[in-house]
């Protein structure tokens, strides 16, 4: 694999986390403004609004790859696109924005032993070390620079709702490993719609439970540029992007994340940019670093089975 390919796909993640951190403020936006699974809903919907324009050729180019993987790109799109998002904003509901912060650090992890225990990929000890010091910049950045905070953390049901949440994601990042071999747009298009479907009925819990929420003007803006950048131009990088390098590597950038979010926060949402967040940010981007420069080789990766 050529150096440019790296580079490329390092710049795809980069764009699609700085999207997903985005996708975090837009959230904290909403409350109010747009109720959770409408936004799922909506959003999806714009999606297969958008990309059915411009895809309905490749679609019918990629059918007969397409039609033998319906099970799987229906599952696929239900785990990476509703289930996680329905998991991420229920979690909201039972635990505190420090615990989801924390434990959304903990979807490499999840990523690397899946596909450890699954595919047999080789983790080497230098990858180990650049993911605990990702870990350690995701830490500061949720407990605000102080980490006697941690102490004070309780496992409740909202917690385990985000792991299970990491947990689905990482399984939708190793499937993409071994997704069909057709175009990413195809196959997203297809995700999409499956992600739409299943949202419905759990858009239908949510309005016996909680009554129908109009949408304000400023929810509709929201759920528009999420439809846009997260859930269109991020998810279609992702899928690109494991195509390049794998979903190990490829999850080692989630880590990003957080730290995007803490920077938009200062500008979008006025909050004060402290010391802790650059140290976080210098310790995020050298854990990906070092994790990539201990990376298995193409002949150590071929020992591996994967």
């Amino acid at each position: 694999m050529s150096s440019q390919t790296h580079w490329r796909a390092y710049g795809l993640l980069v764009f699609t986390t700085w999207c997903w951190g985005l996708n975090t403020i837009f959230s904290r936006m909403a409350v109010g403004e747009i109720s959770p699974m409408q936004l799922v809903m909506f959003r999806w919907l714009g999606v297969i609004a958008l990309v059915l324009l411009f895809a309905r050729q490749y679609l019918i180019q990629d059918w007969p790859v397409l039609r033998k993987h319906l099970l799987f790109m229906s599952v696929m799109g239900t785990i990476g696109f509703t289930l996680f998002n329905y998991l991420f904003y229920l979690a909201g509901y039972y635990t505190s924005a420090l615990n989801i912060g924390i434990l959304q650090g903990s979807l490499p992890i999840f990523v690397l032993l899946v596909s450890f225990l699954i595919f047999r990929q080789r983790i080497t000890a230098v990858q180990g070390v650049g993911v605990v010091i990702t870990l350690l910049g995701v830490l500061i950045i949720a407990a605000g620079g102080n980490l006697l905070e941690l102490q004070k953390l309780s496992l409740n049901r909202g917690d385990l709702y985000i792991l299970l949440a990491c947990f689905l994601y990482a399984m939708y990042s190793i499937g993409l490993s071994r997704r069909p071999k057709v175009r990413a747009l195809s196959l997203f298009t297809v995700m999409s719609i499956a992600a739409w479907i299943v949202s419905l009925p759990l858009l239908a819990i949510e309005i016996a439970q909680q009554g129908w929420q109009n949408p304000t003007p400023k929810g509709w803006i929201i759920a528009l540029v999420v439809t846009i950048l997260p859930s269109l131009v991020a998810q279609i990088f992702f899928i690109q992007s494991v195509a390049l390098i794998g979903p190990g590597r490829a999850g080692v950038f989630m880590n990003l994340i957080p730290v995007f979010a803490a920077i938009m926060a200062v500008m979008f949402l006025q909050e004060t940019f402290e010391q802790h967040h650059a140290f976080s940010l210098v310790l995020v981007l050298g854990g990906i670093a070092l994790s990539e420069l201990g990376r298995p080789r193409e002949g150590q990766l071929a020992q591996s089975g994967n």
